[in-house]
């Protein structure tokens, strides 16, 4: 319902605005910044940055043209594109208001949660530990998060290992990792707002993969949360994509599906 929507959604703008205010200080060049219009938080975590966005639109107040004109503006005075992430719950004249501004929708996520009491079944095996990675360990966490990554490119594990970097000095984010026989092999983060953690950043190097430490990160976070008083955990998956299916498997269900939509450029 709208009163769900608006914890889920504003616990992730939440987070994404810490690690937005993380990259202003380690990188002051990056002129990283964001701003609440109303209730949406838009996000300049730099031109092309998958952050650079907007959260909550239409969720706790009616749309306006002057609140787009405001948004549109932040974007585009930093030499960004506009990109709104736009839940099924917010305001029913949103959709029509964006297409006629000459918005596209261009990408879905499932947003998933489920209650942070309960657990997960132990994974297999028994030896994989989970801890959490302190402050003098923020580069330790990065380079074992971006190494899950490197099967898939190097310039993908380059581009997770800087993300990485950022996440870990970002405010009211915890960095755990999974270790076998005492050698990280995976790793994963948790962001707590509005009374629910939100979980990303999970990732396994690949000679530690089908050893049960992803299993064991979801059980250590949930945990994590439930000890603090949080009682929803949530996360994000594209539609029908194994993260999903594996998330299910684990007791989340799907909040809604939500809809990112860009603003077409001239001759578009």
């Amino acid at each position: 319902d709208l009163s769900l929507s608006r914890r889920l959604e504003r616990t992730e703008a939440r987070a994404s605005a810490a690690f937005v205010e993380a990259r202003a200080q380690l990188s002051p060049e990056s002129r990283a910044a964001w701003t609440d219009v109303e209730g949406a938080y838009a996000m300049f975590d730099g031109v092309g940055s998958p952050l650079t966005q907007s959260f909550g639109l239409g969720l706790f107040a009616p749309v306006h043209d002057a609140q787009l004109d405001a948004l549109e503006a932040f974007f585009r005075e930093r030499g960004a594109e506009v990109f709104h992430e736009v839940s099924p719950l917010a305001d029913s004249a949103l959709l029509d208001r964006l297409s006629g501004r000459g918005y596209r929708p261009v990408e879905l996520t499932s947003v998933l949660f489920r209650p942070t009491a309960g657990g997960v079944p132990s994974p297999p095996g028994g030896g994989v530990r989970v801890r959490r990675a302190g402050p003098d360990q923020a580069d330790l966490w990065a380079r074992v998060a971006a190494e899950g990554w490197s099967s898939e490119s190097a310039e993908l594990s380059d581009f997770m290992l800087e993300l990485g970097q950022v996440s870990a000095a970002s405010r009211d984010t915890h960095c755990f990792l999974a270790e076998l026989d005492g050698r990280p092999v995976a790793a994963g983060t948790l962001s707590l707002g509005e009374g629910v953690a939100l979980l990303a950043g999970a990732s396994t190097v690949p000679a530690g993969r089908r050893k049960g430490a992803q299993l064991a990160l979801l059980e250590a976070r949930l945990r994590f949360a439930a000890e603090r008083g949080y009682d929803l955990a949530m996360m994000g998956a594209q539609p029908g994509s194994a993260s999903q299916r594996n998330a299910e498997r684990q007791g989340f269900r799907i909040a809604y599906t939500r809809i990112k939509w860009h603003l077409r450029g001239p001759g578009e």
